[in-house]
């Protein structure tokens, strides 16, 4: 089976994307697949073991849109099926010139992340749903619509993603739940932190994240110390809001993604305070690490982190409940010792053989 793969972010970006598609385009080439990969980058992608092509993003935003388009085009009327996990709209149209078949990652709404970005709407996912946001808000959810009905298939990582598309027009039979595989422990790069207990965070510095309820309640508990490992357009605003609540927390910057995995393995605790979510890869490597998690329960959270088993749940924006659980974790050891020993074990099923021997039959059957 030839497969292209796209995506709109690659290594050394940092997000679930950006770990998800080179790992899936590694899988499918080790099984024998022509693998091929069309992305955008700031700069050419490190060599792989297959074609991995690219348009800059320092074109204006009209042409890269274009030139995307053309390229994955070019690409996909070699192919037998693209798979998309990100430039959704691009690679719809793309398939659709070529009659080549689009299965899609849906990690997000994406009119959602358009809208909020350019300020038409605020508040969280289930909030746009029903509707708001005036004509450009309503344009989005019909570009977004239209693009997901196109895929011959719609895999998601969480039951509310899957519920969500199906909301926006994709039969149900067309949608499948295939959650992140959990990371083999072995791939973390050891590391050690310092100061105990030990709390991290782990992906882009974006609204998503809501980084900054998780820095007031680490300054209102003594002791704690968060280790934020990623970048993002937040980063320099979250460091001055650090630094103005007295929150110790040290920003690391990107790493790779066997640092990343040695530095959740090293942590007591890693920290989620996302005020809208999908199903993080940051959580299931977190726990795959043998490492609770304090989240907020937002979209697929809830479908892995079990409250009182292998993490601590609060509600999204709540100050004192994510506080509270915060020194929870930090001053009961014994109940840190007990949800560690359930982290593991809870993501044992999301082994890669076992998601992407899923995501591998969906793509030979919308080859078919």
């Amino acid at each position: 089976m030839k497969v292209l793969v796209v995506s709109g972010i690659w290594p050394p970006d940092v997000g679930g994307p950006a770990s998800h598609a080179p790992e899936v385009a590694a899988w499918l080439a080790a099984r024998g697949h022509q693998v091929e990969v069309v992305v955008t980058a700031d700069r050419r992608p490190a060599a792989e073991g297959y074609p991995v092509r690219w348009v800059p993003r320092a074109r204006p935003p009209g042409i890269r849109h274009a030139d995307a388009v053309r390229l994955v085009a070019a690409r996909a009327r070699r192919a037998d099926v693209v798979y998309a996990t990100g430039m959704h709209g691009r690679s719809a149209l793309a398939t659709l010139a070529v009659r080549t078949p689009l299965v899609l990652k849906l990690t997000s709404d994406p009119a959602f992340e358009r809208a909020r970005r350019r300020g038409v709407v605020g508040g969280a996912v289930a909030d746009f749903q029903e509707g708001g946001g005036g004509v450009r808000a309503n344009a989005l959810r019909h570009v977004r619509d239209a693009t997901v009905r196109r895929a011959a298939h719609v895999v998601c990582p969480s039951t509310f993603m899957a519920d969500l598309a199906v909301f926006w027009g994709v039969p149900r039979e067309r949608v499948t739940v295939l959650p992140n595989p959990a990371p083999d422990a072995g791939e973390a790069v050891a590391a050690t932190l310092e100061h105990r207990p030990a709390l991290v965070f782990a992906g882009r510095l974006t609204a998503a994240k809501n980084l900054d309820l998780a820095l007031r309640a680490l300054a209102a508990v003594p002791g704690a110390r968060l280790t934020v490992v990623g970048d993002g357009p937040d980063r320099s605003r979250l460091e001055r809001v650090a630094a103005e609540l007295g929150a110790q927390a040290e920003f690391v910057g990107a790493r790779p993604r066997t640092e990343v995995l040695g530095l959740l393995g090293a942590a007591d605790a890693a920290v989620l305070s996302s005020a809208w979510e999908n199903f993080p890869h940051g959580v299931v490597e977190a726990l795959a690490m043998g490492t609770p998690v304090v989240a907020t329960r937002v979209g697929g959270v809830p479908e892995v982190v079990r409250d009182g088993e292998n993490g601590l749940l609060v509600e999204p924006g709540d100050l004192d409940a994510f506080t509270e659980a915060l020194r929870r974790i930090v001053h009961d050891g014994e109940l840190r010792a007990r949800l560690a020993a359930a982290a593991a074990p809870s993501v044992v099923r999301y082994s890669a053989d076992a998601i992407y021997g899923r995501l591998e039959q969906i793509l030979e059957r919308a080859a078919a």
